[in-house]
Protein backbone atom coordinates (compact mmCIF):
# COMPACT_ATOMS: atom_id res chain seq x y z
CA UNK A 1 0.00 0.00 0.00
CA UNK A 2 1.45 3.84 -1.12
CA UNK A 3 2.26 6.25 1.81
CA UNK A 4 0.06 8.80 2.02
CA UNK A 5 1.58 12.03 0.32
CA UNK A 6 2.61 14.65 2.73
CA UNK A 7 3.71 18.66 2.60
CA UNK A 8 7.03 19.01 3.74
CA UNK A 9 7.57 19.90 7.21
CA UNK A 10 6.83 23.49 8.19
CA UNK A 11 4.52 24.23 4.86
CA UNK A 12 0.82 24.26 4.68
CA UNK A 13 -2.11 23.22 2.29
CA UNK A 14 -4.79 26.06 2.93
CA UNK A 15 -8.67 25.15 2.06
CA UNK A 16 -10.98 26.62 0.05
CA UNK A 17 -12.37 28.46 3.44
CA UNK A 18 -8.98 29.19 4.86
CA UNK A 19 -7.74 31.52 1.09
CA UNK A 20 -11.04 32.93 1.56
CA UNK A 21 -10.48 34.25 5.11
CA UNK A 22 -6.82 34.75 3.90
CA UNK A 23 -7.89 36.84 0.91
CA UNK A 24 -9.89 38.61 3.16
CA UNK A 25 -6.61 39.52 5.13
CA UNK A 26 -4.63 40.64 2.39
CA UNK A 27 -7.44 42.46 0.38
CA UNK A 28 -8.06 44.81 3.50
CA UNK A 29 -4.17 45.39 3.63
CA UNK A 30 -3.73 45.49 -0.04
CA UNK A 31 -6.58 48.53 -0.30
CA UNK A 32 -4.81 50.52 2.52
CA UNK A 33 -1.56 50.48 1.14
CA UNK A 34 -3.26 51.78 -2.39
CA UNK A 35 -4.96 54.37 -0.22
CA UNK A 36 -2.01 55.79 1.00
CA UNK A 37 -0.25 55.68 -2.55
CA UNK A 38 1.60 52.52 -2.01
CA UNK A 39 2.48 50.52 -5.66
CA UNK A 40 3.01 46.73 -5.98
CA UNK A 41 5.56 45.29 -6.99
CA UNK A 42 6.88 41.32 -7.11
CA UNK A 43 10.72 40.23 -6.69
CA UNK A 44 11.61 36.39 -7.50
CA UNK A 45 10.99 33.76 -5.08
CA UNK A 46 14.94 33.10 -5.57
CA UNK A 47 17.66 35.92 -5.54
CA UNK A 48 20.96 34.55 -6.29
CA UNK A 49 23.04 33.85 -2.95
CA UNK A 50 24.82 36.94 -3.64
CA UNK A 51 22.21 39.00 -2.43
CA UNK A 52 21.20 36.95 0.25
CA UNK A 53 24.54 35.53 2.11
CA UNK A 54 25.56 38.20 4.84
CA UNK A 55 22.56 40.05 5.26
CA UNK A 56 20.62 38.21 8.21
CA UNK A 57 23.78 37.67 10.50
CA UNK A 58 25.60 34.19 10.99
CA UNK A 59 22.37 32.09 12.09
CA UNK A 60 20.29 33.62 9.16
CA UNK A 61 22.55 32.54 6.61
CA UNK A 62 22.50 29.15 8.29
CA UNK A 63 17.88 29.48 7.47
CA UNK A 64 18.27 30.19 4.16
CA UNK A 65 16.86 27.48 1.73
CA UNK A 66 19.91 27.17 -1.05
CA UNK A 67 18.94 25.59 -4.22
CA UNK A 68 20.97 22.91 -6.08
CA UNK A 69 22.69 23.99 -9.28
CA UNK A 70 20.98 23.07 -12.57
CA UNK A 71 22.95 19.66 -13.95
CA UNK A 72 25.80 17.73 -12.29
CA UNK A 73 25.81 20.39 -9.57
CA UNK A 74 28.73 17.70 -8.04
CA UNK A 75 31.43 18.09 -10.87
CA UNK A 76 34.59 19.79 -9.93
CA UNK A 77 34.28 18.42 -6.56
CA UNK A 78 35.52 15.01 -4.91
CA UNK A 79 34.55 13.54 -2.22
CA UNK A 80 36.91 14.39 -0.16
CA UNK A 81 36.01 17.76 0.03
CA UNK A 82 32.27 17.10 0.38
CA UNK A 83 32.99 15.64 3.51
CA UNK A 84 35.70 17.32 4.73
CA UNK A 85 34.86 20.54 4.05
CA UNK A 86 32.42 23.13 5.93
CA UNK A 87 28.63 22.31 4.97
CA UNK A 88 28.76 26.39 4.06
CA UNK A 89 31.34 26.13 1.90
CA UNK A 90 30.29 22.71 0.28
CA UNK A 91 26.69 25.05 -0.41
CA UNK A 92 28.29 27.75 -1.89
CA UNK A 93 30.28 25.54 -4.67
CA UNK A 94 27.28 23.56 -5.83
CA UNK A 95 24.56 26.37 -5.11
CA UNK A 96 23.83 29.90 -6.77
CA UNK A 97 20.58 30.22 -5.45
CA UNK A 98 18.41 30.46 -2.39
CA UNK A 99 15.01 31.30 -1.53
CA UNK A 100 14.10 34.92 -0.69
CA UNK A 101 14.17 35.20 3.55
CA UNK A 102 12.75 38.38 3.61
CA UNK A 103 11.18 40.81 1.45
CA UNK A 104 13.52 43.61 2.53
CA UNK A 105 16.77 42.67 1.29
CA UNK A 106 15.34 41.31 -2.12
CA UNK A 107 13.74 45.38 -2.24
CA UNK A 108 17.32 46.75 -1.15
CA UNK A 109 18.49 45.11 -4.53
CA UNK A 110 15.45 46.17 -6.75
CA UNK A 111 15.78 49.56 -5.57
CA UNK A 112 19.98 49.51 -6.85
CA UNK A 113 19.29 47.52 -10.19
CA UNK A 114 16.49 49.91 -11.08
CA UNK A 115 17.67 52.76 -9.58
CA UNK A 116 17.69 54.65 -12.97
CA UNK A 117 13.90 53.40 -13.70
CA UNK A 118 12.29 54.67 -10.48
CA UNK A 119 11.69 58.30 -9.03
CA UNK A 120 12.24 58.94 -5.45
CA UNK A 121 10.60 59.16 -3.06
CA UNK A 122 9.52 55.70 -4.18
CA UNK A 123 6.70 53.95 -2.48
CA UNK A 124 5.90 50.06 -2.88
CA UNK A 125 3.99 47.39 -1.31
CA UNK A 126 4.89 43.33 -1.70
CA UNK A 127 2.69 40.27 -0.72
CA UNK A 128 4.34 37.32 -1.22
CA UNK A 129 5.72 34.18 0.77
CA UNK A 130 8.99 34.21 2.02
CA UNK A 131 10.96 30.69 3.44
CA UNK A 132 13.49 29.67 6.00
CA UNK A 133 14.91 26.65 7.29
CA UNK A 134 13.53 26.84 10.71
CA UNK A 135 12.55 24.49 13.40
CA UNK A 136 8.78 24.17 12.82
CA UNK A 137 7.10 24.74 15.97
CA UNK A 138 3.13 25.79 16.10
CA UNK A 139 2.78 29.31 14.86
CA UNK A 140 6.00 29.06 13.01
CA UNK A 141 6.39 28.01 9.58
CA UNK A 142 8.87 27.50 7.03
CA UNK A 143 6.75 28.80 4.72
CA UNK A 144 4.87 32.25 5.05
CA UNK A 145 3.63 35.54 4.03
CA UNK A 146 4.65 38.66 4.61
CA UNK A 147 3.00 42.24 3.65
CA UNK A 148 5.58 45.05 3.22
CA UNK A 149 4.96 48.61 2.91
CA UNK A 150 8.15 50.71 2.27
CA UNK A 151 8.69 54.33 1.07
CA UNK A 152 12.95 54.82 0.18
CA UNK A 153 14.76 58.48 -0.79
CA UNK A 154 12.77 60.69 2.13
CA UNK A 155 14.31 61.21 5.32
CA UNK A 156 10.68 63.45 6.25
CA UNK A 157 8.78 62.08 9.69
CA UNK A 158 5.44 62.25 7.52
CA UNK A 159 6.33 58.86 6.60
CA UNK A 160 6.09 57.64 9.93
CA UNK A 161 3.11 59.41 10.59
CA UNK A 162 1.40 57.69 7.81
CA UNK A 163 2.65 54.57 8.33
CA UNK A 164 1.07 54.55 11.61
CA UNK A 165 -2.14 56.14 10.11
CA UNK A 166 -2.28 52.42 7.76
CA UNK A 167 -1.43 50.55 10.80
CA UNK A 168 -4.30 52.25 12.32
CA UNK A 169 -6.78 51.55 9.08
CA UNK A 170 -6.24 48.19 8.69
CA UNK A 171 -6.61 46.76 12.13
CA UNK A 172 -10.21 49.10 12.35
CA UNK A 173 -11.12 47.44 9.41
CA UNK A 174 -10.32 43.98 10.62
CA UNK A 175 -12.03 45.00 13.63
CA UNK A 176 -8.98 44.14 15.96
CA UNK A 177 -8.30 46.49 19.12
CA UNK A 178 -4.01 46.67 19.03
CA UNK A 179 -1.65 48.82 21.01
CA UNK A 180 0.96 50.64 18.50
CA UNK A 181 4.08 50.64 20.79
CA UNK A 182 7.09 52.89 19.41
CA UNK A 183 10.63 53.53 20.34
CA UNK A 184 13.59 55.26 18.53
CA UNK A 185 17.07 53.81 17.70
CA UNK A 186 18.31 57.39 18.98
CA UNK A 187 16.92 57.06 22.01
CA UNK A 188 18.33 53.73 22.78
CA UNK A 189 21.96 54.76 21.70
CA UNK A 190 21.36 57.70 24.44
CA UNK A 191 20.57 55.12 27.04
CA UNK A 192 23.89 53.52 26.24
CA UNK A 193 25.92 56.91 26.79
CA UNK A 194 23.91 57.83 29.66
CA UNK A 195 25.54 54.75 31.66
CA UNK A 196 28.86 55.26 29.66
CA UNK A 197 28.53 51.79 27.67
CA UNK A 198 28.14 52.94 24.08
CA UNK A 199 30.53 49.64 23.09
CA UNK A 200 27.29 47.57 24.59
CA UNK A 201 24.40 49.07 22.74
CA UNK A 202 23.51 45.84 21.17
CA UNK A 203 24.19 43.61 24.21
CA UNK A 204 21.79 46.01 26.09
CA UNK A 205 19.07 46.35 23.82
CA UNK A 206 18.96 42.83 23.10
CA UNK A 207 18.65 41.95 27.10
CA UNK A 208 15.82 45.51 27.75
CA UNK A 209 13.60 44.08 24.58
CA UNK A 210 13.38 40.84 26.99
CA UNK A 211 11.36 42.86 30.16
CA UNK A 212 7.96 41.99 28.89
CA UNK A 213 8.91 38.12 28.39
CA UNK A 214 11.09 37.31 31.46
CA UNK A 215 10.82 40.78 34.03
CA UNK A 216 13.07 43.57 34.93
CA UNK A 217 15.29 41.02 37.49
CA UNK A 218 16.47 38.45 35.15
CA UNK A 219 17.07 41.40 32.69
CA UNK A 220 19.37 42.81 35.24
CA UNK A 221 21.07 39.47 35.63
CA UNK A 222 21.51 38.98 31.60
CA UNK A 223 22.81 42.39 31.35
CA UNK A 224 25.46 41.42 34.18
CA UNK A 225 26.43 38.17 32.36
CA UNK A 226 26.66 39.81 28.92
CA UNK A 227 29.46 41.90 30.84
CA UNK A 228 27.67 45.18 32.55
CA UNK A 229 29.03 46.49 35.52
CA UNK A 230 26.62 46.01 38.68
CA UNK A 231 26.85 49.86 38.67
CA UNK A 232 25.72 50.82 35.18
CA UNK A 233 23.09 48.21 35.39
CA UNK A 234 21.34 50.20 38.16
CA UNK A 235 21.62 53.21 36.31
CA UNK A 236 19.88 51.92 33.89
CA UNK A 237 16.64 50.99 35.54
CA UNK A 238 15.00 53.81 36.36
CA UNK A 239 14.80 54.83 32.25
CA UNK A 240 13.07 51.45 32.12
CA UNK A 241 10.72 52.06 34.54
CA UNK A 242 9.72 55.62 33.49
CA UNK A 243 5.42 55.87 33.44
CA UNK A 244 2.59 57.85 32.38
CA UNK A 245 1.54 58.83 29.07
CA UNK A 246 3.59 59.24 25.82
CA UNK A 247 4.27 63.27 26.36
CA UNK A 248 5.18 62.24 29.92
CA UNK A 249 7.13 59.49 29.60
CA UNK A 250 8.89 62.04 26.65
CA UNK A 251 9.05 64.40 28.57
CA UNK A 252 11.56 62.37 31.41
CA UNK A 253 13.29 61.06 29.06
CA UNK A 254 14.28 64.45 27.74
CA UNK A 255 15.58 64.92 31.29
CA UNK A 256 17.29 61.69 31.95
CA UNK A 257 18.78 61.74 28.09
CA UNK A 258 19.89 65.80 28.84
CA UNK A 259 23.53 65.10 28.13
CA UNK A 260 22.84 63.41 25.00
CA UNK A 261 22.92 65.00 21.58
CA UNK A 262 21.57 61.30 20.25
CA UNK A 263 19.08 60.67 22.43
CA UNK A 264 17.74 64.03 22.42
CA UNK A 265 17.68 63.82 18.64
CA UNK A 266 15.46 60.51 19.41
CA UNK A 267 13.42 62.33 21.55
CA UNK A 268 12.28 64.81 19.74
CA UNK A 269 11.75 62.74 16.50
CA UNK A 270 8.99 60.59 18.55
CA UNK A 271 7.40 63.81 19.57
CA UNK A 272 7.40 64.98 16.77
CA UNK A 273 5.45 61.77 15.17
CA UNK A 274 2.93 61.00 18.34
CA UNK A 275 2.05 64.49 17.87
CA UNK A 276 0.89 64.74 14.43
CA UNK A 277 -0.42 61.17 15.16
CA UNK A 278 -2.53 61.81 18.11
CA UNK A 279 -3.51 65.47 15.89
CA UNK A 280 -4.82 63.58 13.13
CA UNK A 281 -6.76 60.98 15.61
CA UNK A 282 -6.01 57.19 16.33
CA UNK A 283 -8.37 54.85 17.58
CA UNK A 284 -5.67 52.12 18.54
CA UNK A 285 -3.72 52.66 21.68
CA UNK A 286 0.00 54.90 21.26
CA UNK A 287 2.67 53.45 23.51
CA UNK A 288 6.16 54.70 24.22
CA UNK A 289 7.76 51.92 24.94
CA UNK A 290 11.89 52.54 25.98
CA UNK A 291 12.55 48.81 25.74
CA UNK A 292 11.48 48.30 22.52
CA UNK A 293 14.72 46.69 19.84
CA UNK A 294 13.20 45.01 16.86
CA UNK A 295 16.53 44.18 15.41
CA UNK A 296 18.55 47.05 16.48
CA UNK A 297 21.37 46.65 13.58
CA UNK A 298 18.82 47.44 11.27
CA UNK A 299 16.84 49.93 12.69
CA UNK A 300 18.37 53.51 12.74
CA UNK A 301 15.04 55.54 13.95
CA UNK A 302 11.64 55.50 14.91
CA UNK A 303 10.52 51.73 15.94
CA UNK A 304 7.33 50.30 15.95
CA UNK A 305 5.81 47.21 17.02
CA UNK A 306 1.77 46.33 17.39
CA UNK A 307 0.34 43.79 19.51
CA UNK A 308 -3.73 42.93 19.61
CA UNK A 309 -4.91 43.78 23.05
CA UNK A 310 -7.41 41.05 23.46
CA UNK A 311 -5.60 37.69 22.64
CA UNK A 312 -2.18 36.89 23.59
CA UNK A 313 -0.75 36.22 20.53
CA UNK A 314 2.71 37.93 19.70
CA UNK A 315 3.52 40.78 17.63
CA UNK A 316 1.58 41.29 14.90
CA UNK A 317 3.08 44.05 12.54
CA UNK A 318 6.28 45.93 12.80
CA UNK A 319 8.43 47.94 11.46
CA UNK A 320 10.74 51.21 11.64
CA UNK A 321 13.68 53.57 10.13
CA UNK A 322 16.76 52.45 8.13
CA UNK A 323 19.01 55.24 6.90
CA UNK A 324 21.23 52.92 4.48
CA UNK A 325 18.87 49.98 2.90
CA UNK A 326 21.09 50.01 -0.37
CA UNK A 327 24.22 50.39 1.24
CA UNK A 328 24.47 46.68 1.07
CA UNK A 329 24.32 46.76 -2.20
CA UNK A 330 27.01 49.39 -2.88
CA UNK A 331 24.40 52.87 -3.11
CA UNK A 332 24.60 54.37 0.38
CA UNK A 333 22.95 57.24 2.13
CA UNK A 334 19.20 55.83 0.64
CA UNK A 335 17.30 56.02 3.93
CA UNK A 336 13.59 54.67 3.76
CA UNK A 337 11.11 53.59 6.23
CA UNK A 338 8.34 50.64 6.42
CA UNK A 339 6.47 48.15 7.78
CA UNK A 340 5.55 44.75 7.51
CA UNK A 341 2.09 42.89 8.53
CA UNK A 342 2.24 39.19 10.00
CA UNK A 343 -0.82 37.84 8.05
CA UNK A 344 -0.29 34.12 9.27
CA UNK A 345 -0.45 36.17 12.86
CA UNK A 346 -3.40 38.11 12.09
CA UNK A 347 -5.03 35.25 10.83
CA UNK A 348 -4.64 33.72 13.83
CA UNK A 349 -5.81 37.14 15.79
CA UNK A 350 -9.24 37.11 13.78
CA UNK A 351 -9.85 33.02 14.41
CA UNK A 352 -9.06 33.69 17.77
CA UNK A 353 -11.70 36.06 18.48
CA UNK A 354 -14.03 34.74 15.88
CA UNK A 355 -14.03 38.34 14.26
CA UNK A 356 -14.15 36.97 10.44
CA UNK A 357 -17.41 38.51 8.74
CA UNK A 358 -19.74 36.12 7.53
CA UNK A 359 -18.67 37.66 3.52
CA UNK A 360 -15.74 36.41 4.40
CA UNK A 361 -16.29 32.60 4.17
CA UNK A 362 -19.06 33.43 0.93
CA UNK A 363 -17.57 31.62 -1.75
CA UNK A 364 -20.83 32.82 -4.12
CA UNK A 365 -23.64 34.55 -4.16
CA UNK A 366 -26.27 32.12 -5.82
CA UNK A 367 -26.65 28.30 -6.98
CA UNK A 368 -29.26 28.19 -9.55
CA UNK A 369 -30.80 24.31 -9.18
CA UNK A 370 -30.78 22.01 -12.55
CA UNK A 371 -34.46 20.59 -12.89
CA UNK A 372 -33.80 19.28 -16.41
CA UNK A 373 -32.07 20.16 -19.90
CA UNK A 374 -34.08 22.75 -20.97
CA UNK A 375 -34.90 24.15 -17.42
CA UNK A 376 -30.63 24.43 -17.37
CA UNK A 377 -30.53 26.19 -20.69
CA UNK A 378 -33.10 28.65 -19.31
CA UNK A 379 -31.27 29.28 -16.59
CA UNK A 380 -27.50 29.46 -17.73
CA UNK A 381 -29.16 32.34 -20.02
CA UNK A 382 -30.07 34.25 -16.74
CA UNK A 383 -26.85 33.36 -14.97
CA UNK A 384 -24.75 35.44 -17.89
CA UNK A 385 -27.06 38.42 -17.21
CA UNK A 386 -25.96 38.48 -13.52
CA UNK A 387 -21.87 37.81 -14.39
CA UNK A 388 -22.53 40.87 -16.58
CA UNK A 389 -23.74 42.44 -13.25
CA UNK A 390 -20.95 41.42 -11.30
CA UNK A 391 -22.60 38.80 -9.39
CA UNK A 392 -21.20 35.63 -8.92
CA UNK A 393 -23.63 32.52 -9.80
CA UNK A 394 -23.48 28.88 -10.61
CA UNK A 395 -25.46 25.78 -11.65
CA UNK A 396 -26.17 21.85 -9.85
CA UNK A 397 -24.11 20.28 -13.14
CA UNK A 398 -26.62 17.38 -12.57
CA UNK A 399 -30.12 16.79 -12.77
CA UNK A 400 -30.57 15.67 -8.89
CA UNK A 401 -32.81 15.88 -6.27
CA UNK A 402 -33.40 19.27 -4.95
CA UNK A 403 -32.26 17.90 -1.18
CA UNK A 404 -28.76 17.64 -2.49
CA UNK A 405 -28.85 20.75 -4.93
CA UNK A 406 -29.61 22.90 -1.68
CA UNK A 407 -27.35 20.92 0.60
CA UNK A 408 -24.28 21.16 -2.43
CA UNK A 409 -25.42 25.15 -1.87
CA UNK A 410 -25.29 25.72 1.26
CA UNK A 411 -22.02 23.75 1.96
CA UNK A 412 -20.09 26.22 -0.44
CA UNK A 413 -21.48 28.61 1.46
CA UNK A 414 -23.87 30.66 -1.47
CA UNK A 415 -26.45 32.76 -0.05
CA UNK A 416 -28.95 31.77 -2.37
CA UNK A 417 -30.81 29.47 -4.11
CA UNK A 418 -32.44 29.48 -7.05
CA UNK A 419 -34.77 27.59 -8.75
CA UNK A 420 -36.44 28.16 -12.48
CA UNK A 421 -38.69 25.18 -13.10
CA UNK A 422 -41.67 24.54 -15.64
CA UNK A 423 -43.89 27.09 -14.34
CA UNK A 424 -41.38 29.42 -13.38
CA UNK A 425 -40.27 29.59 -16.88
CA UNK A 426 -43.75 30.40 -18.11
CA UNK A 427 -44.56 33.07 -15.86
CA UNK A 428 -40.80 34.52 -16.13
CA UNK A 429 -39.71 34.65 -12.60
CA UNK A 430 -37.02 32.92 -10.60
CA UNK A 431 -37.94 31.26 -6.80
CA UNK A 432 -35.28 32.59 -4.88
CA UNK A 433 -34.88 30.83 -1.46
CA UNK A 434 -32.78 32.44 1.16
CA UNK A 435 -30.10 29.70 2.69
CA UNK A 436 -29.21 31.96 5.57
CA UNK A 437 -32.91 32.30 7.12
CA UNK A 438 -34.88 29.60 4.83
CA UNK A 439 -37.17 32.79 3.49
CA UNK A 440 -38.17 32.02 -0.04
CA UNK A 441 -39.62 35.06 -2.82
CA UNK A 442 -39.93 35.05 -6.47
CA UNK A 443 -38.74 37.67 -8.71
CA UNK A 444 -38.74 38.47 -12.49
CA UNK A 445 -35.99 37.70 -14.51
CA UNK A 446 -35.34 42.12 -15.14
CA UNK A 447 -35.50 42.36 -11.45
CA UNK A 448 -32.72 39.32 -10.20
CA UNK A 449 -29.77 40.93 -10.03
CA UNK A 450 -31.11 44.15 -8.01
CA UNK A 451 -32.80 41.89 -5.45
CA UNK A 452 -29.62 39.64 -5.50
CA UNK A 453 -27.40 42.36 -4.88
Amino acid sequence: MASKPNTPKGTRDFSQLEMQRRNYIFDTIREVFRLFGYRQIETPAMETLGTLMGKYGEEGDKLLFKILNSGDFLSGMDREELVGEEPLRVAARICDKGLRYDLTVPFARYVVQHRDEIKLPFKRYQIQPVWRADRPQKGRYREFYQCDADVVGSDSLLNEVELLQMVDMVFRRLNVRVVIKLNNRKILAGIAELIERPDKLVDITVAIDKIEKIGIEKVKEELCERGLEAEAVERLVPVLSIGGTAAERLEQLDGILAESETGRAGVEELRTVIAATERLGLEAALELDVSLARGLNYYTGTIIEVKAVDTPIGSICGGGRYDNLTGIFGLPGISGVGISFGADRIYDVLTALDLFPAQAMQSICVVFANFGSSEAALSMDVMKKLRADGISAEIYPEEAKMKKQIGYADNIGARYFAMIGQSEAEQGVVAIKNLADGSQTTVPFADLAAALA
